[in-house]
C-alpha cells in the first residue's frame, strides 16, 4: 500500500526533522496537523486489516499533535475533481 508507505515518509520528516521533501506541498500540508495525520494512519490501518495485511508500523501517538482534522489541500477539492474528470477514467465524480 503505497498511500501508507508515503504517510510515513512525511510523518518521519516532520516529526524527525529530515530534509529531504520537507519543502514538498505534500508534507507543508500537514505540518501543525500531526494529530490529524495520526488519524488517517489508523484509517489506513483499518483498511489494511479489512484487506488481510498485518500492520507492523505503528505512529508515535505521543507525536501526533497539532490540529485532528487536516482542512488544507494542494488542490482544493474543486480542483480534485476537475482533475479528476480530465483524467476520462470513468470515476464517478
Amino acid at each position: 500500500m503505497g498511500e501508507h508507505r508515503e504517510l510515513h515518509a512525511v510523518w518521519s520528516v516532520i516529526t524527525d526533522g529530515k530534509d529531504g521533501y520537507s519543502r514538498h506541498p505534500e508534507t507543508l500540508r500537514w505540518v501543525g496537523r500531526l494529530a490529524a495525520l495520526y488519524r488517517r494512519h489508523d484509517s489506513l490501518v483499518g483498511e489494511m486489516a479489512r484487506r488481510g495485511y498485518r500492520h507492523m508500523s505503528p505512529l508515535d501517538k505521543f507525536l501526533a499533535v497539532g490540529k485532528k482534522s487536516q482542512d488544507r489541500f494542494v488542490n482544493s477539492p474543486r480542483e480534485q475533481v476537475k482533475i479528476l474528470r480530465g483524467k476520462k477514467c470513468g470515476c464517478k465524480v
